[in-house]
């Protein structure tokens, strides 16, 4: 099977230029002017941007919390991600009791019926010698990455003993740690206080989790890397105070990179302290438009290295059923916290929302350019998190995974426009102006403008290699 894209503007991370592309079978074949061909199918792009897809590095599909379940799974997850130009989607492994192999199993059967391709990172939330001797074999099977948590006590919180042995033991295997930065004990300490004086709407999760907190515990596990000689990379930076604290370590030669969310750029506590919410309860919380930003500037300026979503939808009122792919769905979700911000899932929908929001708000805004886009959206995580040049490349050899990108597109969004399974959308009612035209997974077009042509199955487990430290 041969398709040639033609007269496309191709965007990389490093460069603009006109081009066509041939995709045979699952990979691009050959770039270049004019390309002569004898293709199945033929694209004009004329007038359109060609994208690597998207990479998202930070998603939660079908995750228990606080008796209910993020309600987008693998297949519908995907599919929203899809909608807006993301190919691959990297979700988080639950460590049960029974250890690395089992929970990886349970997840690869979530996983079997994704419908793009997709990685997983495990979550490190225990630690004794039996978790420590066992870590390496979660390169055999393809995962590169460990996560862990400087808060959460008593439930996914390692000691900074058990981080910096966990560091240790991913330097020595070429592998990386993620963290979650906040104080877990002054987490701990306000929530009590808060619950103890009937402090229960949802502002007090913001102001439970004060930003300092994810200040001083992004340079505790910056030092903590340089001590331990081991890369680290800091999941969902919301504080500006958190980009002073990555420029201060990288300019000092500290193995750290930053990953933020679009949720951090946009919102605030003034957000969370409306009538609705609990709509944008997410951990760590939003901060002020001090902290929105400072974050711009770092993604500016090139301190932080990827925009993921940390995308972990709920329903706002699970009583409601929504209707998705024709069948009615509820799901419990926000509503059971009402009384208690405690018990609030925490998460928000996001996968589809990010390149849209960040071409329109990001680029055409002029805080970053159209190649810094293509690098945070998908040339870096590819290269973070050990899939380059198979995936966020534009190049022969790679998977043709590709965004044809309608620059002049016109879109009013909001939960009617995107795919997530969840009953609203934080953008609700933004314009947006450029969208994915059409999305290819692997040379298949699985998005042709609102038309869905992918599958539940389409997607593939992708084994990584050791990355690199950017």
């Amino acid at each position: 099977m041969k398709t040639l894209i033609k007269n496309g503007t191709l965007i990389t991370a490093s460069d603009t230029f006109l081009a066509d592309i041939l995709i045979e079978d699952e990979k691009i074949s050959r770039i270049g002017l004019n390309l002569e061909a004898d293709p199945d199918h033929q694209v004009d792009a004329t007038g359109k941007l060609v994208m690597p897809g998207g990479i998202d590095p930070h998603v939660h599909l079908d995750l228990p919390m606080f008796d209910t379940v993020s309600s987008d799974d693998h297949y519908t997850g995907h599919k929203a991600a899809a909608f807006g130009g993301t190919t691959t989607a990297m979700d988080f492994v639950v460590l049960e009791n029974e250890g690395f192999d089992h929970s990886v199993d349970l997840w690869m059967k979530k996983a079997e019926k994704a419908a793009i391709d997709y990685s997983f990172h495990m979550n490190l939330t225990r630690f004794d010698e039996k978790i420590a001797s066992s870590i390496p074999s979660l390169m055999e099977m393809g995962i590169q990455t460990l996560k862990v948590f400087t808060a959460y006590n008593g439930r996914l919180r390692l000691d900074d003993g058990g981080i910096f042995k966990a560091l240790q033991i991913a330097r020595d295997n070429g592998m990386l740690v993620m963290a979650h930065c906040e104080n877990g004990d002054v987490v701990e300490t306000l929530t009590e206080q808060a619950l103890a004086e009937n402090r229960t709407s949802p502002i007090w999760h913001a102001l439970t989790r004060p930003a300092w907190g994810a200040v001083e515990a992004s340079l505790r596990m910056a030092a903590m890397a340089e001590q331990a000689d081991a890369p680290v990379y800091i999941v969902h930076m919301n504080a500006g105070g958190e980009v002073d604290m990555l420029q201060y370590a990288r300019e000092r030669g500290v193995k750290v990179m930053g990953e933020t969310c679009p949720q951090y750029l946009f919102f605030t506590l003034d957000h969370i302290g409306r009538p609705d919410g609990s709509k944008w309860i997410c951990s760590p919380p939003m901060r002020t438009e001090l902290d929105n930003a400072r974050l711009w500037e770092g993604l500016r300026q090139g301190i932080l290295q990827t925009v993921g979503t940390d995308h972990c939808p709920f329903f706002y009122d699970g009583t409601k059923p929504i209707v998705y792919e024709g069948s009615e769905i509820a799901i419990p979700g926000k509503e059971l916290g009402r009384h208690d911000f405690t018990k609030i899932p925490n998460g928000l929908p996001g996968i589809q929302d990010r390149m849209p929001v960040l071409w329109t708000y990001g680029v055409r805004a002029g805080y970053i350019t159209p190649n810094q886009f293509v690098a945070y959206m998908s040339t870096n995580p590819a290269k973070i998190f050990g899939l380059y040049p198979q995936k966020g490349a534009l190049a022969p050899g790679s998977d043709a995974d590709i965004v044809i990108w309608d620059p002049e597109k016109q879109v009013k969004y909001g939960v009617a426009h995107s795919h997530h399974r969840t009953d609203y959308n934080l953008y609700e009612g933004w314009e947006l102006t450029g969208y994915p035209e059409k999305v290819f997974l692997r040379g298949k077009l699985i998005v042709d403008g609102e038309e869905w042509k992918g599958k539940r199955g389409d997607g593939k487990f992708l084994k990584r290699h050791e990355g690199e430290v950017l």
